[in-house]
């Protein structure tokens, strides 16, 4: 029996440790991959250290962390205080029950509640930005304050109730019993709250995510936006630091918690021979630590007051809203767009600028957030069906193209779209098809042909299909032949008896695991973005051989730079737009993140051309020429509200089955 209990011991640690260890192990691999360990390296810690937004995060993180375990801690100790003192055992109860509350209620409802209520204020102080730094540093001291009271209570419950008293019987102010005979006592509880309420800042991502500001992103939110390609093993690295710093504070906590019980006994047994001269000591130790609290107050009070006085006055602040991993940001010797403008509008025009930078993972998350008036962004970057939508509510504001000369670089066929067919609103940012990514190594060249490779029941348990109704019932619609945009329910019920038939051969309906799934080998087709084929290229196996084709008919969609109507520095946000389209940056762009540039500056490029290769320009280009006559026929359309429903409801029925 203690055999089957170690064995059973060593199979939960197994459990809880195995990806921990994997991350680990990977995050010294000389690849991207996350299935084949290529070789011993340091790569990804050193691409790191040179990620300047990641490390940004990372700070931002930290001193959000700090500050709300520091708050929290001390507003937490005081209430378990306040709350131990009660005499009243249904107020205690009471109190007890509201307190636990934050701690069951799930995340995303506490998240949505609060950032509601920040809006809500806001709106009343007539402020354009309702969340920044302040919303989530509350947001954080709201879940954290619970877990420093049920740590601190129960040390109150286990202390000796005679020791405040006789401290004030020898002639102690109440607040002084506190600090020389209580505190001592409970600082193990206080010591593990502050620690677990600093990790739970540390980890927290949905409740940041709503209280999120544009002008302060947290660590979690950074590695979430990164989600629309596939987190980088620079991550991993990131990752293993954070893990055994730690593990690090834990064991200190822990040796503290010892050293702090050992001592506590040892003065209690002096106590108890000596009284008086222990008391002497004491009275003249809290008279050095009076003097030391003074010193430090002024010395933090004085260092205060000289960082006022070197910040330098705030530059002209521009917020930008765009996809997670969608523009070059200097990582693997990659050009910073953010940081090159910043420099660029001050050598141009002799005035330092701040680039708030912010990612969503989806358009619907960006329109939300854009909706509530939670917060104000001056560029967006949505997709095409999404800006129709916001045109058609008043929430983008027309373009001042004598802002915008570079907007010349944008040939007749990206122009004139149906989402915004006068040209008032909008600058193609980036366009791209949806085609099949396959194994060579697995499927038969006869069989990679057309929509009918992923119905293909040859592969069956090998096919990967979108795990997002639109993109599903496009394959199944552009196979039949029926158009996506249709409000017709017989044609959407014929795609669902399609995606039906496919069902039984899908291994796994999918968004960013296709990733590894299809770098590794473990799937053998899959429908996907053809600017993500080339990211997966470069971490495929040994043993992969990827491939990419379009069917005939397919998806089509453009992503576009806009601005809403919250801007608050519109001249600015057209500068920023009209630089994004100069040579430079747009090459960089385009060559980092792998997507078609509408821009000539770009596909005219000859470095740029030398450096995809003939086989990327030809998979990206393909068709440039007709691409507005493929795009009016098969790209995706904002659905009437019925046929959403509809839609949503037949994807449902599929999932469940």
């Amino acid at each position: 029996m203690k055999k089957m209990s170690k064995i059973y011991t060593a199979l939960i640690f197994a459990f809880l440790f195995a990806p921990i260890v994997i991350l680990l192990v990977f995050s010294f691999n000389a690849s991207k991959s996350l299935s084949v360990f290529s070789g011993f390296s340091f790569k990804w810690y050193r691409e790191l250290l040179r990620d300047g937004e990641t490390l940004i995060s990372l700070k931002n993180t930290l001193i959000l962390a700090f500050s709300a375990s520091i708050i929290s801690t001390v507003m937490g100790t005081a209430a378990a205080v306040g709350m131990h003192k009660l005499r009243n055992r249904y107020l205690r109860a009471a109190m007890d029950s509201v307190t636990n509350i934050p701690m069951i209620n799930p995340d995303i409802i506490t998240g949505i509640s609060l950032m509601l209520m920040f809006v809500f204020v806001g709106s009343r102080l007539g402020r354009a930005t309702s969340l920044g730094f302040g919303t989530m540093l509350i947001a954080h001291i709201t879940f954290c304050l619970p877990y420093v009271i049920l740590q601190v209570l129960p040390k109150l419950q286990q202390m000796d109730k005679s020791l405040p008293e006789a401290a004030m019987d020898l002639g102690c102010t109440p607040m002084r019993a506190f600090l020389r005979a209580e505190l001592p006592e409970i600082l193990p509880g206080i010591i593990t709250g502050m620690i677990m309420a600093f990790t739970l800042s540390l980890d927290d991502f949905v409740i940041s995510y709503f209280t999120q500001g544009n002008n302060f992103q947290t660590l979690p939110i950074r590695i979430y936006s990164m989600t629309k390609k596939t987190v980088t093993p620079k991550m991993y690295a990131l990752a293993t630091l954070i893990f055994f710093t730690i593990l690090a504070l834990l064991l200190a906590s822990n040796f503290i918690g010892d050293e702090d019980t050992r001592r506590l006994r040892e003065e209690r047994q002096k106590r108890r021979g000596k009284a008086a001269q222990p008391k002497k000591r004491r009275r003249e130790l809290s008279e050095k630590t009076k003097r030391r609290i003074v010193y430090s107050a002024l010395g933090v009070a004085a260092a205060g007051a000289l960082l006022f006085a070197l910040i330098p006055p705030q530059p002209q602040v521009l917020n930008v809203y765009n996809w997670g991993e969608y523009i070059s940001d200097g990582s693997e010797d990659s050009l910073d767009t953010i940081a090159a403008f910043e420099d660029w509008y001050q050598e141009t025009y002799g005035q330092r600028i701040q680039v708030n930078y912010a990612t969503f993972t989806s358009n619907e998350d960006m329109y939300a957030k854009l909706k509530s008036g939670a917060v104000s962004y001056d560029v967006i970057i949505p997709s095409d069906y999404m800006i129709a939508r916001m045109r058609e509510e008043n929430m983008l504001l027309p373009l001042d193209y004598g802002n915008i000369p570079n907007y010349e670089n944008i040939p007749d066929n990206f122009r004139n779209l149906y989402y915004d067919e006068n040209n008032e609103y909008t600058v193609p940012y980036t366009y791209g098809v949806v085609g099949v990514i396959y194994n060579a190594n697995a499927v038969d060249e006869a069989d990679a042909e057309g929509w009918d490779l992923l119905w293909n029941k040859k592969y069956a348990g090998q096919i990967l299909q979108f795990n997002n109704n639109r993109d599903a019932f496009g394959t199944a619609m552009y196979k039949l032949g029926i158009d996506v945009n249709t409000a017709d329910k017989a044609d959407w019920d014929r795609a669902l008896a399609e995606l039906k038939d496919q069902n039984p051969l899908v291994k796994s309906y999918v968004m960013d695991e296709i990733y590894n799934m299809m770098e590794s080998g473990e799937a053998a087709a899959a429908a996907y973005y053809a600017g993500d084929y080339f990211t997966m290229l470069d971490a495929q196996a040994d043993n992969v051989d990827l491939q990419f084709y379009y069917p005939e008919r397919t998806n089509y969609f453009v992503d576009a730079m806009c601005i809403p109507s919250c801007c608050q520095s519109k001249e600015l946000a057209e500068i920023f737009i009209n630089y994004m389209l100069s040579e430079e940056p747009a090459v960089a762009n385009a060559e980092y993140i792998y997507y078609a540039s509408p821009n000539r500056l770009v596909y005219e490029n000859e470095d740029y051309i030398d450096e995809m290769g003939e086989e990327a320009m030809d998979i990206l280009y393909q068709g440039q020429d007709k691409f507005q006559e493929n795009y009016n026929a098969y790209a995706y359309r904002s659905l009437d509200p019925e046929t959403l429903d509809y839609v949503n409801s037949l994807w449902e029925n599929l999932k469940i089955n």
